[in-house]
């Protein structure tokens, strides 16, 4: 009998010279895959760790169920990991921080020689992080999964694009999905090669076998994805070639409908959940720190200010992180990410960290400023320089604030201090967030000023490459090489930003005797560097494949281009529309509401510490006044006792800060996807804009206020 093999083999050879496929370069897939993983994505390799070493110490058994579930999130994520490996990983995880916590308790008590100085804040504490991490271990091969299936499902549309275009001038599945997986990013370009390692190494006997078990993947996620796929495998048999071509364009407008039909649910979906996150998480808690001074006197002093920076600098900004995290889950893939920062000449500029020292000397005078109180009243600085601890508004010359002391820390029993309590002290605190802001916004404006404005030409690229594109396709329609078309289409683009980008690959070709695929790719001059634009690298890849089959189809592949950034744009416009409203209540919120309201509870827990501190000062004739005695309803509130407006006030400051970082990176993954440039610019801008708003309103307050409770604590005493 006549081996198959054989047969396959002498006709595959005639049916590449009748179709004339440049030959794509061959690709080691099953050469030391586990290290090419571990270069592609070094992030996955410390959790890796941690389950092959924790994570074998005891084998915990997984019921059946579950073990399916984490298996299948392993498999996606691609983790070298056992389910039950996650599982103890957790569990030791649990295991250890309860158990360092119980020593550290333990201790505490020892050293103190009793019981009662047990710390069960601090345990009770322990035990809600032991459980969170717990939680939080056992479900990270979900999140891994989630998080590469977004940066997946980002690259599907060029992916059906890559295959379509490729297939439209070369009926073969195989090189289209090779060609795909050479010119995507990170993570789909791995998930292609994967299709052709599982062939490799025996695990399916043909391509299509392995891309329909790899589409499995995406059953529950993305059907539109499968479908698109399935019509490009059904384009394979369509007889006639017009028929073929109209099956591979539908597959592409399938992709893109589900892309715009998700995006459009999630634009509805989105605005309550992060609607509620903003009140629970800064509205109500702001609000409730306006109470905290009377509070903590009432109770008897049992609400210290640590307690204070605790639930607001730890746990109230994690809760508003954990649910917006949550809430960006739930975006769907294909729109708005780019990869291409890295490749920006520019690009050093945003990984200096140069500019951080300067932002921090200019910072530095402002944080002195802050912590002057407590530098005077805790170290000896005062009296090396000849300078009381503490001075009365009267001794400064200020003696219309009456004469109180600035700083007033109050002593208590053994000679213990508390305090700052002075309106002096307040004013001072307000330099320290103000500081912090000013240090991140120097910061992050100087890594991303030059970039940014990169960016802006990038897009008004995009905006103008559809018409470019259309150029590009009717000239080398019309026979023109490619290598002449560039500059060609510069010459009618005067005054555009599409001009600058042909000119540069028409300046690499002509003067530099580059390659057309040098004179846009190549890392130091290529055009593209210049603009990262994931369109116009997809397009210009594309265009150079084709010219490889002929003119012909060249101005083909650059028409079906054209009609797709048109596409594409069309729905990019209409999710910003929609999503307009969602991103500018949030920002006002962010940046307006949430600095002013913190600045007026500021001002109010001052003014609420200021009349008792004068009510506490005053002998009242409670006889005269008619009231009883009055006496003993004051020393409910014993001043010692109070949470200082100093550390308040420092917890607003930095819970704004904290606010403004993690809301301004999820309006930014809302409105463009996983943007790190366009995060880092925002949060700068953002930052200056509250912070600055936040000052000023405390200032104003603070001031406003304490004037108010004195001119009618002092006509009424």
């Amino acid at each position: 009998m006549v081996d198959v093999k054989d047969i396959l083999k002498k006709f595959s050879s005639k049916i590449e010279k009748q179709i004339k496929t440049s030959k794509i370069g061959e690709i080691q897939y099953s050469r030391e895959y586990v290290q090419f993983k571990s270069e592609i994505s070094p992030e996955l390799g410390k959790y890796e760790k941690w389950c092959h070493s924790l994570g074998n110490i005891l084998k915990i058994k997984i019921s059946e169920k579950d073990e399916k579930k984490v298996k299948r999130n392993i498999e996606i994520a691609h983790l070298n990991v056992e389910p039950w490996q996650a599982l103890t990983l957790s569990v030791m995880a649990f295991l250890g921080i309860l158990i360092l916590g119980l020593l550290i308790s333990v201790s505490v008590a020892l050293i103190k020689g009793s019981f009662s100085s047990f710390p069960f804040l601090f345990f009770v504490l322990i035990v809600i992080f032991a459980l969170f991490m717990f939680y939080f271990v056992s479900g990270y091969p979900e999140r891994f999964a989630n998080k590469w299936r977004l940066k997946a499902s980002a690259q599907m549309v060029p992916a059906i694009l890559y295959v379509v275009v490729y297939m439209r001038h070369t009926p073969n599945l195989e090189k289209a999905i090779s060609f795909a997986s050479q010119h995507l990013q990170y993570p789909l370009a791995l998930d292609f090669k994967k299709i052709f390692y599982d062939v490799e190494i025996g695990k399916f006997s043909t391509i299509k076998e392995s891309l329909d078990s790899y589409l499995e993947t995406w059953r529950d996620y993305s059907t539109e994805f499968i479908e698109a796929f399935h019509l490009i495998e059904s384009s394979l048999f369509e007889p006639d070639n017009s028929r073929r071509i109209l099956t591979l364009e539908k597959a592409l407008q399938v992709v893109l409908d589900g892309v715009y039909d998700k995006m459009l649910k999630f634009t509805h979906t989105v605005r309550s959940p992060l609607t509620n996150v903003y009140m629970l998480g800064v509205v109500l808690p702001t609000l409730g720190l306006a109470l905290l001074p009377l509070a903590s006197a009432m109770i008897g002093g049992m609400i210290k200010w640590i307690h204070v920076f605790l639930l607001f600098n730890l746990i109230v900004p994690f809760f508003v992180f954990y649910l917006t995290n949550k809430i960006m889950l739930l975006r769907p893939g294909g729109y708005g990410e780019t990869n291409l920062l890295e490749r920006n000449p520019l690009y050093p500029e945003y990984k200096s960290k140069k500019v951080y020292y300067k932002a921090f000397l200019i910072a530095l005078p402002f944080f002195l400023l802050g912590f002057l109180p407590l530098i005077f009243q805790y170290t000896p600085l005062p009296e090396l320089i000849g300078l009381q601890k503490d001075y009365t508004f009267s001794q400064l010359g200020l003696g219309f604030f009456g004469d109180d002391k600035i700083f007033n820390f109050i002593e208590v029993d053994n000679g213990k201090v508390v305090g700052p309590f002075g309106v002096g002290a307040l004013f001072l605190s307000m330099f320290v967030p103000f500081g912090l802001a000013l240090f991140f916004s120097l910061s992050f404006g100087g890594r991303t000023k030059n970039l940014i404005k990169e960016r802006e030409n990038t897009n008004q690229l995009e905006k103008e490459f559809n018409n470019s594109l259309f150029q590009l396709g009717n000239r080398i329609g019309n026979g023109v090489p490619p290598e002449l078309v560039f500059g060609r289409v510069a010459d009618s683009s005067r005054g555009l930003k599409t001009e600058d980008f042909f000119r540069r690959v028409n300046y690499n070709i002509q003067q530099m005797g580059m390659s057309l695929d040098k004179a846009i790719f190549d890392p130091q001059r290529g055009a593209i560097a210049y603009y990262p634009s994931d369109l116009i690298a997809t397009s210009m890849r594309i265009l150079i494949e084709s010219s490889k089959k002929g003119l012909k189809i060249a101005a083909m592949s650059l028409m079906s281009i054209s009609e797709y950034v048109r596409n594409i744009q069309k729905i990019t416009n209409r999710l910003r529309d929609m999503l307009a409203e969602v991103v500018s209540d949030m920002k006002s919120n962010m940046t307006f509401l949430a600095p002013l309201l913190a600045g007026v509870v500021v001002g109010l827990s001052s003014m609420i510490v200021s009349i008792l501190n004068k009510l506490n000062l005053v002998e009242l004739n409670t006889t005269e006044l008619g009231f009883g005695n009055i006496g003993n309803i004051l020393q409910i509130f014993d001043m010692a006792k109070m949470i200082p407006p100093y550390y308040l006030q420092l917890a607003i400051g930095i819970y704004i800060i904290q606010i403004i970082f993690i809301l301004t990176g999820t309006l930014v993954t809302v409105n463009s996807g996983e943007d790190k440039l366009e995060k880092t610019n925002k949060t700068g801008k953002n930052l200056t804009q509250g912070v600055l708003l936040y000052f000023i309103t405390a200032v104003i307050s603070v001031f406003a206020l304490y004037v108010l409770s004195s001119v009618v604590l002092g006509g009424l005493m």
